[in-house]
């Protein structure tokens, strides 16, 4: 089986977990400072802290800008799940705006469409690895709405040379196995806002004053620390911290590997007049997934059957997300139906991402290219 994904973790990821292990310093500290350290350097940010995940990440930025009920939150009708639930999560009312049905990303015309007077923020995801279209975003808001990168697909990826975790006041990125960088689980948060970032610091660990390797190391670690705010515990370990830091290291390596199968996926199936390739962003695509689009009035045959063709060949693939409001929970919350965001409706029935990962071989992909040409 050809796998959607696979991490390219192995000797290396291996070894750099002894050394938390044998210190007995298994949970957040200082491995995950120098991952923090490292990957700010890398996102060209002055804060990053490491989270549980890309969820709990947006959570705290949300908690830590303040934002609760009565507020509301732009987010795309299509993305993964998470990027709705987490302003639900404060207490706060997500606002679905549609998508482009070309580059997966928010549609600027119907996010401005969206904004009022409670509009506190709007979280833009790039999806897949691309950024999305961040000045005719910007063109739109009103000053004082928070932009939130949603960048859990996106290390490593860019807009006209600004690094994703820049180009709003916070961002939260993904090191779940399928993205280009992994700890198994977890998150990083960047923001170039001092004062967020030290809310967001109390609040993964449960709201106290200083950390727990702050507090051992300090001058009387026999003391518990503050507690002035209501936190979480959304703490990574020394453990993934240790992983992160090699992974983060081959990062530029393996965006560079993903654009050459992506380009050879791109020059094997352009000329399918069915099968759409996605947006390749002037060499700043991240690559986390390459999701094709099939044109359901001249495939072949229906979307779920051509997976299942290729599921036969031995080739994994997957919808590229969903569209949030055909979701139950936010249809019957919202009130929406299938036809309210055409975009994100279309691109629910009609994406599709074929393998891509740092482990697959140029033979790999041809073997994808021949099967779908074949169908």
């Amino acid at each position: 089986m050809i796998h959607i994904s696979l991490p390219a973790t192995g000797e290396e990821e291996w070894q750099a977990t002894r050394e938390p292990l044998m210190s007995g310093w298994v949970t957040q500290g200082p491995k995950v400072a120098a991952f923090e350290k490292a990957f700010a350097e890398r996102h060209q940010v002055p804060h990053a802290l490491a989270t549980t995940s890309c969820t709990t990440g947006l959570h705290l930025i949300l908690a830590g800008m303040g934002i609760g009920p009565g507020d509301e939150v732009i987010v795309p009708a299509f993305t993964w799940v998470a990027t709705a639930n987490v302003v639900l999560y404060c207490g706060a009312t997500p606002v679905l705006a549609d998508v482009d049905r070309d580059t997966y990303n928010i549609d600027p015309a119907d996010l401005a469409r969206k904004v009022t007077e409670r509009t506190r923020a709007v979280i833009v995801v790039h999806l897949f690895g691309l950024c999305a279209d961040m000045d005719a975003i910007r063109a739109v808001l009103p000053a004082g709405v928070k932009i939130i990168e949603d960048a859990a697909c996106a290390a490593g990826a860019a807009y006209k040379g600004a690094p994703a975790g820049t180009l709003g006041d916070a961002a939260a990125f993904s090191f779940h196995p399928r993205k280009s960088v992994t700890t198994g689980e977890g998150g990083m948060v960047t923001t170039t806002d001092a004062d967020l970032a030290a809310r967001m610091d109390m609040l993964r660990n449960h709201g106290a004053s200083v950390s727990e390797e702050q507090r051992h190391k300090g001058p009387r670690p026999y003391l518990l620390p503050e507690f002035n705010l209501l936190g979480f515990n959304y703490r990574m370990t020394d453990l993934q911290g240790a992983v992160g830091l090699v992974q983060l290291g081959k990062l530029d390596r393996f965006i560079a590997e993903r654009q050459k199968l992506a380009e050879r996926y791109r020059d094997g199936l352009q000329r399918l007049g069915w099968l759409r390739m996605p947006e390749f962003g002037n060499g700043e695509h991240a690559w986390q997934a390459f999701v094709t689009y099939v044109d359901p009035d001249s495939a072949p045959m229906p979307r779920n059957d051509i997976m299942e063709k290729l599921q036969q060949a031995g080739i994994a693939t997957r919808p590229g997300t969903h569209a949030v409001h055909m979701l139950g929970l936010y249809r019957d919350r919202l009130g929406c139906s299938d036809d309210d965001f055409p975009g994100a409706r279309d691109c629910d029935s009609n994406t599709m991402a074929i393998p891509l990962h740092n482990r697959m071989t140029v033979e790999d992909v041809d073997y994808v290219i021949d099967t779908i040409r074949s169908l």
